[in-house]
C-alpha cells in the first residue's frame, strides 16, 4: 500500500512587521506536509524562503519532485540523496520522523538517541530599526532573560548601545545578517564586547568570511547564512567560533544531527535557531536545544499566534508540546 503525501500552503499575517537587514516581512507563507501510511499521519512545516529573495528554488516544486519516491516508501536517508539541503527537504524529513514515531509508538527523541525535551530559554528577537525604536522594544521586553538584537549596517553600534541602556539586566546576543562591511567589523565587535554582548552572528555577507581570519575578539562569532549543513564546514572553520543550526537550512532533523556531530568534531560551538514558523516547525528543533549554548526558537512569538496543542511559551521559557502534537509522546 502506497503512502499518501499531501501538501498545503498557509498565509500567516504577523502582528508586527519582522525586520532584519535587507528584509521586511508583514506575513509569511508556510508549507505543511502530511505523509499518511497505515492509518498514521506524520507532519512537517517549513517557511517558503523562495518568496523572500530572488533566485531561490520553488519550495513547492522541490517537494513535488520527491513525491513519487516518498509515496513509494523512501526514507529519511533517501531524502539526503533526493533533494538538496533546504526547506523542502526539511518539511519532508520532519514529517517522516513524525510518521516513524507514530507507527513505532516511540517518541522521536528516543528514535534519534536524544534526551527528552525540557523547558528551555529562548532568545527573543528585537527587530532591526533606528536606535530609539530598538530601545523602546528592548524596554518593553527588558524582563526577558535573553534578547537577540537584529543589527543593520552603519547604525549597528548605536543600536547595541541603545538596547543595553534600555535592558540592563538581560543577556544579549546580536545578529547582523551579513550587513556589516569589513571596515565596520572591528568597531562593532568592540561595541558588542563593551556592552556585554555574548555572541555576534553573521557579521559579514556570506562569501566574505575570510575577513574574519585573524580578527581578535573576546565574544563568540557565529555563522548563520555561511553555514547550511556539513558541506559548509570547510568555509566556517578558522573563521567562526559557532554555527547556527536551523532545520530549514540543513534540510531537516536528520542532517541537523549529522551537522552537529561534524561541527563538534571541528571544535565549533552550537546555537539552534529557526525561521518564522509555528510550533510545528519549532518542535523538532527543540529536541536539539540541550546541545546548544544559545536557543532561538521564538518563531511563534514573532507570528503572535500558534497552532493548538503546540509548544507552550511562558515568557521566554519554551515548554515541549502536548502529547501527540509532533513526534508522538503518548
Amino acid at each position: 500500500m502506497r503512502r499518501e503525501l499531501r501538501c498545503r500552503t498557509e498565509l500567516w499575517t504577523l502582528d508586527e512587521p519582522f525586520v532584519i537587514a535587507g528584509l521586511v516581512q508583514r506575513d509569511t507563507q508556510l508549507i505543511v506536509v502530511e505523509i499518511g501510511d497505515r492509518g498514521h499521519v506524520g507532519r512537517g512545516e517549513t517557511e517558503r524562503d523562495d518568496l523572500l529573495a530572488t533566485g531561490r528554488v520553488n519550495v513547492l516544486q522541490e517537494i513535488d519532485q520527491a513525491r513519487d519516491a516518498v509515496e513509494r516508501g523512501a526514507g529519511r536517508e533517501d531524502l539526503l540523496e533526493l533533494l538538496p539541503a533546504g526547506p523542502a527537504r526539511s518539511a519532508l524529513d520532519c514529517a517522516l520522523w513524525d510518521l516513524e514515531s507514530r507507527i513505532a509508538q516511540v517518541p522521536v527523541w528516543s528514535l534519534a538517541g536524544l534526551p527528552p525535551p525540557r523547558p528551555t530559554t529562548t532568545a527573543y528577537t528585537l527587530r532591526a530599526g533606528p536606535a530609539p525604536q530598538m530601545a523602546d522594544d528592548a524596554r518593553r521586553n527588558s524582563e526577558r532573560p535573553l534578547l537577540k538584537i537584529k543589527l543593520e549596517g552603519a547604525r549597528a553600534s548605536e543600536c547595541v548601545e541603545a538596547v543595553r541602556n534600555a535592558a540592563t539586566r538581560a543577556a544579549l546576543i546580536a545578529d547582523a545578517n551579513g550587513s556589516l562591511s569589513p571596515d565596520l567589523l572591528q568597531e562593532v565587535m568592540e561595541t558588542c564586547e563593551r556592552n556585554g554582548v555574548e555572541m555576534l552572528e553573521q557579521p559579514l555577507p556570506r562569501g566574505s568570511d575570510d575577513a574574519l581570519r585573524g580578527v581578535e575578539h573576546t565574544i563568540a562569532v557565529c555563522a548563520d547564512e555561511s553555514f547550511l549543513d556539513r558541506s559548509s564546514l570547510s568555509g566556517v572553520v578558522g573563521r567562526y567560533d559557532m554555527v547556527n543550526v536551523k532545520l530549514d537550512k540543513t534540510g531537516g532533523l536528520t542532517e541537523a544531527l549529522l551537522s552537529i556531530a561534524a561541527a563538534r568534531r571541528e571544535g565549533l560551538r552550537l546555537m539552534v535557531g529557526c525561521m518564522l514558523g509555528t510550533s510545528l516547525a519549532m518542535a523538532p528543533a527543540l529536541l536539539l536545544a540541550s546541545q546548544a549554548e544559545h536557543v532561538d526558537l521564538d518563531g511563534p512569538l514573532m507570528l503572535g499566534r500558534d497552532r493548538t496543542g503546540g509548544l507552550r511559551y511562558v515568557g521566554s521559557t519554551v515548554h515541549p508540546p502536548e502529547g501527540g502534537f509532533w513526534g508522538w509522546s503518548g
